[in-house]
């Protein structure tokens, strides 16, 4: 890339609609120029619901982002999340015929198709195809085979495939909000961008990002991604708990979840109480500590519980070297990062933010890590080669997304 280029990353998530407007430079960094921000309406586990209301927020997020940034947006780079996207690894291979002189491009492209060569069901696409291993006649840890000599080239992929409708739902409604999409990327790989480092990479590292309706993860192992997925699980469950279990209203639950709540039942005296004052069709009440603080704690456990199980099942937790990163908003949570230890047993670390440079408040901030993850994404995209995008590939039904870049 020559110049710097200005990117808008976009998460429409179940909570809040942040777009980051921020400038790729062609050293590598990226500046934050502003955020826009606003309540989201229509999104319910992380998927719209509710095509208008969501259209509307879109559009009051991009108008402050743009307020805020002193520029006007045209086009975006958008996260996309949902339970219905999946992972799975996979190995493609090829022959190099041999009256060939070297490996090249067209090669890597033959490797990828024949990974992709799966049965999915019909009503997906893929989303991602990244590169984890090449093999040239069998020799292993190749990071580039381009130029090489062989006869015959492997490769290792971590692919993630989705509801074809479901993505382009999401397209279709910022394109509502009267901008154009560049491109499309999952949540939990946006993210890993914003919180991981390239050593945490190396070491091994999952990253989980709780956010109001899903938690989206990933897990890398020597540099590379391993496995993601997402639980329809996220802190409105947490909301709905405390409002059945102590008989208050959503939005009370919420605000007493944020401003009083915790997972620990240390310290709590007897007769420990919260006094909820009365509002409109709202008669006020006291609320237990230690009942708050054990609804919260059960719900915050079951899902590390369910998660660490469904990430043993495909891939060991010792290869988490440098353990566990907690992002999103719910991770905010007084003494979220206890249980999470207690749970996985590793050291579990709050939200970091690598190589940006802007306001400091903003990217230590968890709530923006997946909108400033798709800036970094969409600028390591850019500066390298060109890919065929989600948009491009459904239209003419090539299977391939982002394809061959290794993002660290």
């Amino acid at each position: 890339m020559g110049k710097n280029q200005v990117i808008v990353g976009l998460e429409v998530g179940t909570s809040k609609v942040y777009a980051v407007v921020a400038e790729g430079r062609r050293d590598g960094s990226v500046r934050l120029l502003g955020i826009g921000e606003t309540p989201s309406k229509g999104v319910r586990k992380g998927e719209i619901v509710d095509f208008s209301n969501t259209v509307k927020c879109v559009h009051e997020a991009l108008a402050d982002a743009e307020e805020k940034s002193d520029m006007e947006i045209e086009t975006v780079w958008a996260a996309v999340t949902g339970s219905h996207i999946t992972s799975f690894n996979n190995r493609g291979a090829t022959s190099i015929p041999e009256d060939k002189a070297e490996i090249d491009l067209e090669d890597l492209r033959d490797v990828e198709i024949n990974a992709k060569e799966v049965s999915i069901p019909s009503q997906n696409d893929f989303l991602h195809t990244l590169i984890q291993h090449y093999y040239v006649d069998g020799q292993d840890g190749v990071v580039d085979p381009i130029g090489m000599i062989g006869t015959r080239l492997e490769a290792d992929f971590h692919i993630v495939h989705g509801v074809t409708t479901r993505l382009q739902n999401t397209i279709r409604c910022i394109r509502e909000a009267e901008v154009e999409v560049e491109d499309i990327v999952l949540s939990s790989l946006a993210t890993a961008q914003t919180v991981l480092s390239v050593h945490q990479k190396e070491l091994g590292a999952l990253v989980v990002d709780i956010g109001g309706g899903v938690t989206d993860f990933i897990v890398y192992s020597n540099g590379v991604a391993r496995y993601s997925g997402v639980l329809a699980i996220g802190g409105d469950h947490i909301t709905n708990d405390i409002s059945m279990g102590l008989h208050i209203p959503i939005q009370k639950a919420e605000k007493l979840k944020i401003e009083n709540g915790a997972t620990s039942l240390e310290g709590i005296l007897p007769g420990d109480t919260i006094i909820l004052k009365s509002d409109t069709g709202f008669a006020g009440c006291e609320i237990e500590r230690r009942m708050l603080n054990t609804i919260i704690h059960a719900r915050v456990r079951e899902l590390f519980e369910f998660l660490k199980k469904q990430i043993e099942d495909e891939c060991p937790l010792h290869l988490l070297g440098a353990g566990i990163v907690l992002t999103g908003g719910c991770s905010l949570l007084r003494g979220i990062k206890s249980v999470a230890e207690e749970v996985f047993e590793m050291p579990v670390h709050p939200t970091r933010t690598h190589a940006l440079m802007g306001p400091t408040s903003a990217f230590e901030n968890p709530r923006l890590s997946t909108a400033i993850g798709v800036v970094k994404y969409a600028h390591a995209i850019q500066s390298g080669l060109p890919q065929k995008s989600f948009l491009e590939k459904i239209s003419n039904q090539v299977g391939n997304f982002f394809g061959k870049l290794r993002l660290s």
